[in-house]
């Protein structure tokens, strides 16, 4: 079976519908063909999910069970939705509705404005920050090109979340958000900019959600016309839906529930933006029949980049990771993944570029590698180490790092300096060598020695003016004679020299702007403490985000997979720095944490019919190492709970005494000892030293019959007490043991 991974650019529409089934894994074939009443498929990273859905849209409607027009195929990107059309056109499905929940409701707002308020639809404003800037102005508040970023962010929160302008303060605490500025001047420059928009008759694209909410809520007329023209939903990425977009759905579907619903708990990274994956994980609560499908066969990367992602996850805590999905790779055995660890970040930019460069030589191509890190300002070291070992590479999701409006700003201030010269420059009084002249410019314009509490624009800004004090402060050791001249044309070369093809480039994005993508080498980079998880993230939702960050980034890897990090941040600064905690028990030499608490609900893959009857026979879920988190598959570790090479607190005084008590057992049944409990069962329980019986039927290989024949003795032992032991049956032998 295979999933969506590389295919013809025009393939041969199916013949028939059956044949559009073809090809599609048991589960694939299941969401196909579940078209009535809910479904919720749980669709782990790089099982196919949206040939799944594509599928199932695609064989309603070439069986002539559904009819293209009354189905409405909602994501959350152009690109998605875009992506989306193109499958179900090559599978002969044209005329399907696929959009993103924007375009949707604003060509619904479009057709039903005249009728439902009369007039033309308001005009919407296609960049909202001029008239926050705006708005800010009349609350006496100066913004800069950054700090409108955010307010505009918190605004775009806040409407989402269905949250008015006076309870912005009380819901911003109540959700724990790192706001960027007070939250009572927030909430005035949000009232404000509404009244502006009311004022100039324009809405925004919140808006054009929360309007159509209102009209479908105000209008039943309107409503029944929609739910007469749609039949049947589906929604990708469901764990993205905010609180608005899910009141959206609901009005769509009105009393109907043929829904369904694509998601995945564990790639839950936006929840910054108002998206919650509570609306995937309730699914089942608000749908009690619904048909839940979990997705766990991976077609995209290979057993060891599988492992890893397995295991990162396995330490997981929270709501989210009791649903996590335990991925099963298709594709035959690869390289396992790599572990680096550097000096200093230019060294591991150094190293990352060789690899990188050793990989296209091997016949990689460019394009098929990428680079990712946490925050956008990381970019600039590997941007030069690129450029520096002529590799070409190409920026997603962010400007270049010269390229920025801060950093040409910076640029332009220490030019100026530098031709003013230093005693007569006022602010660079008292600068006695180049990065304090520099320390002295960017102060000016926002950096500062310590950074700014929370994340977004001005945290962003000053990770990019901070680069390049530590720029400076890199360039005067390698180059002690040098002035700030020198330091402004050093700069003017590199950013020249980084402008390099992109056609075929590595790709350089942060973790956020690689979901949704994939690559044959993934490089990831600076796996620190204070980079991820980030430094402000505090809570324990905020540090498992940052976890499901850094799962996100592994999945991305089809086959060759680097994690590293640096102990120092210049060359021959004190190596202060640890690993990701996130990595512990993972990369070589680390210690595990205590297992988390995922693993219970979400495990293998399989369908549950409608009230929660299985269809096939329910698994067990898989068996962790209790000192390390990992997947246990060899049935002698699976009895002792651990990993063989693990780390233990065996009471040999008790296992002894154990060994001794089985062998008069064996003796008074005939048996061989093994009959009675095998070795590893015996080691499992004297590491355990179980005081309960429900204790002791918990250790794999103390079966029912075991545990009614020998409980109480094992019992009696590890409390320290003599048993008193009576005749055992011989059924014991029937529980077939392991050797």
């Amino acid at each position: 079976m295979t999933a969506a991974t590389h295919s013809t650019l025009f393939p041969q529409v199916p013949a028939s519908a059956d044949a559009v089934l073809d090809g599609l894994d048991p589960e694939q074939r299941e969401v196909a063909t579940a078209l009535n009443g809910p479904v919720c498929v749980l669709a782990g990273a790089g099982t196919g999910k949206t040939r799944a859905i594509t599928h199932r849209i695609a064989y309603g409607v070439r069986s002539g069970l559904l009819q293209p027009a009354s189905v409405l195929a909602v994501t959350f990107t152009n690109r998605a939705a875009g992506e989306m059309r193109g499958r179900l056109r090559q599978l002969g499905a044209g005329g399907v509705q696929a959009r993103t929940f924007h375009s949707a409701a604003l060509r619904q707002l479009q057709y039903f404005w005249p009728k439902a308020v009369g007039g033309e639809l308001p005009r919407l404003l296609e960049r909202k920050v001029q008239v926050v800037a705006e708005a800010a102005a009349r609350c006496g508040v100066r913004l800069d090109r950054n700090e409108l970023r955010d307010v505009t962010a918190e605004i775009e929160w806040a409407k989402v979340t269905q949250t008015v302008p006076e309870d912005y303060p009380a819901a911003a605490a109540k959700c724990g958000r790192d706001v960027p500025r007070d939250p009572a001047e927030t909430a005035r420059i949000y009232g404000t900019y509404e009244q502006l928009k009311r004022d100039r008759g324009t809405i925004d694209f919140e808006d054009v959600l929360l309007l159509t909410v209102g009209v479908l809520q105000d209008r039943h007329d309107i409503a029944e016309t929609v739910r007469r023209q749609y039949q049947h939903f589906v929604v990708d990425e469901y764990q993205d839906v905010s609180p608005l977009q899910q009141r959206l759905l609901e009005l769509w579907l009105g009393d109907r529930d043929n829904l369904c619903v694509v998601g995945d708990a564990s790639q839950t990274i936006y929840s910054f933006t108002g998206a919650t994956p509570d609306h995937l994980l309730n699914f089942r609560l608000r749908h009690p029949h619904a048909t839940v499908v979990k997705l766990v066969r991976d077609y995209r990367s290979t057993p060891q980049v599988v492992h890893l992602a397995n295991g990162l996850l396995s330490q997981a805590r929270g709501r989210a990771a009791e649903h996590r999905l335990e991925l099963i790779s298709q594709r035959g055995p690869g390289p396992e993944p790599v572990y680096g660890e550097y000096a200093d970040e230019p060294a591991e930019a150094e190293g990352t570029a060789r690899r990188v460069r050793d990989l296209i030589a091997a016949g990689i191509p460019a394009s098929e590698i990428a680079i990712l890190y946490r925050i956008n300002a990381q970019s600039e070291v590997y941007e030069q180490a690129l450029a520096d070992a002529g590799v070409p590479y190409q920026l997603r999701g962010a400007e270049r790092f010269f390229e920025r409006p801060e950093v040409r700003e910076a640029g332009l201030l220490l030019r100026g300096a530098a031709r003013a010269g230093g005693h007569s420059d006022p602010q660079l009084a008292g600068a006695e060598d180049v990065p304090s002249q520099v320390r002295a410019v960017l102060g000016t314009r926002g950096w500062t020695a310590e950074p700014p509490a929370g994340s977004g624009a001005v945290r962003d800004r000053w990770e990019s003016l901070a680069a390049l004090v530590r720029l400076a402060e890199d360039f005067v050791r390698s180059r002690p004679e040098a002035t700030l001249a020198d330091l402004v044309a050093e700069l003017d070369e590199r950013a020249s020299a980084q402008h390099a093809p992109t056609v075929e480039g590595v790709t350089l994005a942060s973790l956020h702007a690689a979901k949704g993508l994939e690559w044959d080498a993934v490089f990831l980079v600076g796996l620190t403490e204070g980079m991820l998880p980030i430094t402000y993230a505090k809570t324990d939702e905020q540090i498992e985000e940052e976890r499901r960050l850094l799962y996100v980034g592994v999945t991305r890897a089809r086959v060759h997979l680097s994690l590293s990090w640096a102990l120092s941040r210049t060359p021959g600064g004190r190596p202060s720095r640890r690993p990701s905690r996130f990595l512990n028990g993972l990369r070589p030499g680390s210690a595990a944490p205590r297992p988390g608490s995922a693993g219970a609900a979400g495990g293998r893959g399989g369908i549950e019919r409608g009230g929660g009857a299985p269809a096939t026979r329910k698994r067990r879920g898989p068996v962790r190492c209790r000192v390390c988190g990992r997947t246990l598959t060899d049935a002698g570790e699976i009895k002792l709970m651990r990993c063989e090479d693990c780390p233990c607190e065996l009471d040999e005084a008790l296992y002894e005494r154990l060994r001794d008590w089985r062998a008069e057992q064996a003796r008074l049944l005939g048996q061989p000892a093994f009959c009675v409990f095998t070795d590893k069962t015996l080691l499992a329980i004297a590491e355990a030293v179980p005081g309960t019986e429900s204790e002791l039927a918990g250790i794999s290989g103390v079966g029912g019959r075991k545990l009614a024949a020998f409980g109480a003795d094992v019992l009696a032992l590890c409390a320290g007490e003599e048993p008193t032991s009576e005749d055992v049956s011989q059924d014991t032998s029937e529980e077939s043991p392991e050797k």
